[in-house]
């Protein structure tokens, strides 16, 4: 008599990450509808500066339009931060419990530094350089997450993918942020030297100092 023996199969279920994706590019689609012409410079961002001269004043910081793409750029990020999390051994790409602790976690992070930032900004009286600084950060940074959307997608859903593809969009991201830095240095130079002191101050305590905690507790633990 032959003895059969039997297993579960597993099957992963990727469809809470399906409609978070669908969720992603209706915001998308919003913010081309509602924001055509606007969308349309932003998306030449790359190649082209005039997005950035049009829309440089600090009042466009809380503008729907951007609330729109920071959500989806919080997204995008919040799925590779848990791919990276799958590739470490830290968690499964499919857990949406994860994905809802890594999402509320990192919104929760921006948020308080921006409300952090402004209330610094407002007792050093730097409030329209740190505006301004802030929204040409917000501006790449947007525009990176959605490049940064599509990638995540094909990641997911793909079975198998090298830890070098990782590490190596990892580097990219990094590198960007940096150069955002620099290029915001750059066009508003002349108000940061103004205020250069106080800049620097800005700079150690919400620009360098979070993002070293968070390094020191990831390696800690």
């Amino acid at each position: 008599m032959i003895a059969l023996q039997l297993h579960p199969r597993l099957i992963e279920n990727k469809d809470w990450a399906t409609l978070v994706f669908i969720f992603s590019l209706v915001f998308i689609a919003i913010a081309k509808s509602t924001f055509d012409s606007r969308f349309n410079d932003f998306i030449k961002l790359i190649i082209s500066d005039k997005y950035s001269k049009i829309y440089r004043e600090s009042t466009h910081l809380m503008s729907g339009f951007n609330v729109l793409l920071v959500t989806v750029n919080l997204i995008s990020l919040s799925f590779f931060i848990q791919l990276i999390f799958f590739h470490l051994g830290f968690g499964e790409k499919t857990d949406w419990i994860l994905f809802v602790r890594i999402f509320t976690l990192l919104t929760v992070f921006i948020l308080s530094k921006f409300l952090l930032e402004k209330i610094i900004a407002t007792v050093f009286g730097i409030e329209e350089v740190i505006e301004q600084f802030n929204l040409q950060k917000v501006t790449f940074r947007t525009y990176t997450g959605l490049l940064l959307l599509p990638v995540t997608l094909i990641l997911f859903y793909n079975n198998y993918t090298p830890n070098t593809v990782i590490y190596s969009i990892i580097v990219i991201l990094l590198t960007i942020n940096l150069l955002t830095y620099f290029l915001s240095l750059k066009i508003y130079q002349n108000l940061i030297f103004s205020k250069f002191f106080y800049f620097i101050l800005y700079l150690c305590a919400l620009e360098i100092a979070p993002y070293y905690f968070i390094y020191y507790l990831i390696t800690k633990n």
